[in-house]
């Protein structure tokens, strides 16, 4: 069969026409009253740009977050730390003996969940090189799987290997921040430094850089750098680059990305062998006078670190990793778990109410304009009732006057929400000169969609009882009304 044509009845129509002109109408009474028009948008646009900028900034904080988690190791990592004993084995104190390699190796042997193990001994260092001396976070004696368990990656030279580690040679492998601060930043210097066979000294006690990791930072700074270097570039004159970064180098980023950037690697039994054999003595002869078995000999760790198989695992990872440990701890308890779960809980909990805090105060101030625009268009009836009047005497309808003023109370709102719109743009662009880089506000389609919805939804919500009231009004008695 044919389709059969789409056309509009008589009557289709003229409810058509009068749809139309009744939108026109609309549009004709807002901008014969500019001025008022945009006082009574203003609560619409401050809601919108709040709204906007809030989802935005949120967003990057999330994205910032996200970032870091997966920079230290991802949510299959799992941390094992010394801690105080509980209550009940306080009288054991003096046979805890905390994270040991006697615990490395019975993982390794009996915790098949497990697929990696990073055992790390950490030192308060004090670096020199280069006439300069600088404090690094983080100076560790590690195995060479930390490349892997930190996510680490080795830009120039080389990571120490297992005959390093075996031989206790005295080499490192440092991050970009311990370059930048004991020989100087590439973006100071103009050229790229690489630090690798130079002599450093930790505790006065003189290591061979083999090796330097990539400079880390968030995706956000890796653009803005990128995008600095590419306008120095083009600032170019007879050979000379402005610096239009002063001293500044780069920007450090979030906490995590400068953590990893001042990290510097020593193999595990170098760190045992110079600085913690003899500080350990002590505590080790102590703990095997209250032993039976005796601890002298086995390093004492700082921590260990572990990895996985898979996270959906983890309960059970965990409490295979616990039977290990109460086995070889001899039912002392001195040892904790930290995993990346409760950090990746801590953010989902953060940026929920993060959100709903957010959410709330832009709501109100949508509820604000929406209460302005109701006013207005109240006011506006009550100026307009003989026009009202005259309209329904010459064959307008309820619906029509309904029709009209709602579309003034929506177009109103809209108008307020896309303004709204251009200027959450402005709003976050001033947060991002202000927040960190890691940070930086992240404007979404979907905050863009839904604060158009808000802003319809405002509109009618607001027109309803002032098109009501006017669509109500007696002919006769609005013809009478001075």
């Amino acid at each position: 069969m044919d389709a059969l044509p789409l056309t509009l009845t008589p009557e289709s129509a003229r409810q058509t026409s009068q749809l139309w002109l009744t939108i026109q109408t609309g549009f004709r009474e807002i901008w014969a009253h500019k001025f008022r028009s945009l006082l009574t948008m203003l609560g619409i646009i401050l809601g919108v740009s709040s709204l906007v900028a809030m989802s935005a900034l949120v967003t990057g904080m999330e994205k910032g977050a996200k970032e870091a988690l997966i920079a230290i190791g991802g949510l299959e990592k799992v941390r094992v730390e010394p801690q105080d004993l509980p209550i009940e084995q306080r009288h054991l104190t003096d046979q805890a003996v905390g994270i040991t390699m006697s615990d490395v190796y019975a993982l390794e042997e009996s915790a098949p969940l497990v697929t990696r193990l990073s055992p790390e001994m950490r030192l308060p260092a004090t670096l020199s090189a280069n006439g300069k001396t600088f404090r690094p976070w983080l100076c560790s004696g590690v195995w060479p799987v930390a490349l892997e368990m930190s996510e680490h990656v080795i830009e120039h030279g080389r990571m120490f290997n297992a005959l390093d580690d075996e031989m206790a040679r005295s080499v490192c492998v440092i991050g970009t921040e311990t370059r930048d601060e004991l020989w100087g930043s590439p973006e100071k210097a103009g050229h790229e430094i690489i630090p690798i066979g130079e002599t450093l000294y930790i505790n006065r006690m003189p290591f061979t850089v083999i090796g330097m990791f990539q400079h880390y930072e968030s995706e956000q700074e890796r653009k803005a750098r990128e995008f600095a270097k590419l306008q120095a570039g083009q600032q170019k004159k007879g050979g000379v680059v402005r610096n239009r970064g002063g001293g500044g180098g780069r920007r450090r980023g979030g906490f995590v990305f400068y953590l990893k950037n001042a990290t510097v690697y020593i193999p595990l039994k170098t760190m045992w062998m110079k600085f913690r054999a003899g500080a350990s003595q002590a505590a080790t002869a102590s703990a095997s006078s209250a032993s039976p078995t005796g601890a002298t000999g086995d390093p004492r760790l700082s921590s260990l670190e572990l990895k996985i198989v898979n996270f959906d695992l983890l309960p059970e990872s965990l409490q295979q990793i616990r039977n290990v440990l109460m086995s070889t701890h001899r039912g002392i308890e001195d040892f904790s778990f930290r995993t990346q779960e409760d950090w990746a809980e801590q953010i989902n909990t953060f940026i929920r109410n993060a959100r709903m805090s957010g959410g709330l105060i832009a709501g109100i101030s949508l509820l604000v304009g929406g209460i302005g625009i109701m006013n207005i268009m109240l006011a506006s009836i009550s100026e307009r009732v003989r026009e009202i009047g005259i309209r329904k005497s010459v064959g307008a309808g309820t619906s029509d006057i309904f029709v009209q003023i709602l579309v003034e109370s929506v177009v109103i709102a809209i108008l307020g929400g896309l303004t709204g719109l251009a200027t959450s743009f402005v709003l976050v662009d001033l947060i991002a000169s202000f927040s960190p880089t890691d940070n930086a506000p992240i404007i979404k389609i979907s905050a863009l969609l839904i604060e158009c919805g808000f802003s319809v939804l405002v509109g009618v919500l607001a027109g309803i009882f002032p098109a009501i009231k006017a669509a109500r009004l007696n002919p006769i008695q609005a013809l009478r009304y001075e």
